[in-house]
């Protein structure tokens, strides 16, 4: 299954001009059960006065010594990480370091995930798209300047780049889980390429006077083409050399397996050492629809639907996170962004992952709004205090409302996880 790949390719989303009629999807995702944040972030605004600050994907720490104390970490692209509490208040920013160069490009933290290691210790991990490499921060809530520290190792390679004009074509790390071995006691990043269907296996390892560093352990290709059951091959439309990129993914620790989300074709299943064949769990409603990329509009013009895609996802297949109960079971949660819903599958293989239902974020008040485009989403199934002793479910929300007037705003939302779980059950 591992495959070299020597040409590069430039992504679009795929299907932008498709539309959900309201008699069919629409429909479906209109009845699904509604839950509301209970709290929300300040809006960021990806745009010079806002330091182009766009919200994408949250992590939650757990502080054990007080929950209450507990943070969520989360991208702002090229704003760098924001740290807030459970109030959904600022506490840290940490800025993207910029490129070696005036003309390179800078810093962009896209994914962040969290390790809990007994070798490296509490850590936050996150790609920098912009410099094709892992930022690596150790966590310590009671640290004066804020509780993350920049740890990582200065000699730390690009992940997927051989050069300084590749970094700058952007074809680089994007998608990130991360993973530690119970047996071994090893930590590991697993990180996709934008732009490209390639996943990297990545090995944390301790550095000198602390820092973290990585090496790359193996890679893995994940289809571009796929054949449909009426013999014909299909990919999906993109623009001209666009292969279909993976960015939501988490590992389940209880038996490291991997889902991966490849926005445009579905929901993959694979061991998270990147051995084995990968299963696709779900499709996307759009999975097999020919289409032809129109270069005047830059969106793809769909042909007739032959019926081969799911029925629980409209592309993007954006974040994924998983609601691990003690007892082994759980859900995975997917965010289905083209309807602005979330479909949520049993946690066991043994039950082939069954969709178990689906759910809506959506306005608690006529200030607090709902989530709609979810990029990212983080679940944590622990009680975190007097706030949220069900746990918490942080999504991104693509469009916050209301807005600042023509200035794009995003941000996250804080959702009691007991009444997704509930909603979800009924």
């Amino acid at each position: 299954m591992v495959t070299p790949r020597t040409s590069l390719v430039v992504l679009a989303t795929a299907f932008a001009a498709l539309t959900v009629t309201a008699t069919g999807p629409a429909q479906a995702a209109a009845s699904l059960p509604a839950v509301s944040p209970r709290a929300e972030t300040a809006a960021l605004h990806d745009d010079e006065a806002g330091g182009d600050a766009d919200a994408d994907d949250p992590a939650i720490w757990r502080n054990r010594a007080d929950p209450d104390r507990s943070l969520v970490v989360a991208t702002a692209k090229q704003g760098g990480l924001r740290v807030y509490d459970l109030d959904a208040r600022e506490v840290q920013s940490v800025p993207a370091p910029a490129g070696p160069g005036p003309e390179d490009a800078p810093g962009r933290f896209n994914n962040v995930d969290l390790v809990h290691s007994a070798r490296l210790g509490e850590l936050a991990v996150t790609t920098d798209r912009g410099n094709d490499r892992l930022r690596i921060y150790r966590i310590d809530r009671d640290r004066a300047g804020g509780p993350l520290s920049d740890v990582t190792d200065r000699t730390a390679s690009p992940v997927f780049s051989s050069s300084q004009d590749e970094i700058n074509e952007q074809r680089t790390a994007y998608g990130l889980a991360t993973w530690t071995d119970p047996a071994t006691g090893r930590s590991f990043a697993l990180v996709s390429r934008r732009e490209r269907t390639r996943l990297a296996l990545l090995e944390l390892t301790a550095g000198a006077n602390g820092s973290v560093g990585y090496t790359k352990v193996r890679t893995l290709d994940l289809p571009a083409a796929f054949r449909l059951p009426n013999g014909a091959s299909w990919s999906p439309c993109a623009e001209p050399g666009e292969l279909p990129q993976v960015e939501g993914m988490v590992v389940d620790p209880a038996n490291g397996t991997l889902y991966a989300g490849q926005e445009d074709v579905g929901i993959w299943r694979l061991k998270a050492d990147l051995t084995g064949t990968p299963t696709l769990i779900d499709k996307v409603r759009e999975y097999g629809v020919p289409g032809t990329y129109d270069e005047a509009t830059e969106e793809c013009v769909a042909g007739a639907d032959p019926g081969f895609g799911g029925t629980k996802l409209t592309a993007d297949v954006e974040g994924l996170t998983l609601v691990a109960e003690k007892d082994g079971d759980g859900l995975l949660l997917a965010s289905s962004q083209g309807d602005n819903t979330f479909a949520a599958y049993d946690r066991e293989i043994s039950d082939a992952n069954e969709y178990e239902g689906g759910f809506r974020v959506t306005s608690a008040t006529a200030t607090l709004d709902g989530s709609e485009e979810c990029d990212g989403a983080a679940a944590l199934d622990a009680p975190l205090g007097r706030r949220y002793p069900n746990g918490l479910l942080v999504v991104q929300d693509g469009d916050d409302t209301p807005g600042d007037g023509d200035r794009p705003s995003t941000n996250f939302k804080f959702v009691d996880l007991g009444e997704v779980t509930d909603a979800i059950d009924d």
